[in-house]
């Protein structure tokens, strides 16, 4: 490692993750016309902006790809990832089971579908890492 590496501060895109839980089953919506992972189910997730919290972050994102509110005290931390190989991004996973509202795929030109699987029941054709999590989870 050289000097310049030694003293280079580290940036990471943050991105978070909702494991929407209802009855034994997660809520996964599958991809599509993104350039990632198109074709294959994933959490509902999206950026961090500036100036959010992760969990500010996580309410604005489920609410726009769903169309529920999550209420920040519900949510709960379950795991933190750092994709260093790569993207370097940093990936935050909470659990929520309460919300209001219907969950409905209010992004239909980014995903194709939204499902509920049962934990034991994932499906084969997910975004790999989100199943590293789950599994943790």
């Amino acid at each position: 490692m050289t000097d310049a590496q030694k003293t280079e501060r580290h940036t990471a895109i943050v991105d978070v993750h909702a494991v929407l839980a209802r009855d034994g089953q997660i809520l996964l919506g599958r991809r599509q016309n993104t350039g990632f992972a198109d074709g294959l189910y994933h959490l509902p997730a999206g950026h961090l902006e500036a100036g959010e919290s992760v969990v500010e972050g996580l309410v604005r994102e489920v609410r726009e790809e769903l169309g529920v509110h999550l209420h920040s005290r519900s949510v709960r931390f379950a795991h933190v990832m750092h994709r260093a190989s790569g993207t370097g991004r940093v990936e935050f996973f909470f659990v929520a089971d309460d919300w209001v509202g219907t969950p409905i795929n209010q992004e239909p030109n980014k995903c194709s579908e939204i499902t509920w699987f049962s934990w034991d029941g994932l499906p084969d054709q997910m975004v790999r890492y989100a199943r590293v999590a789950l599994d943790h989870i």
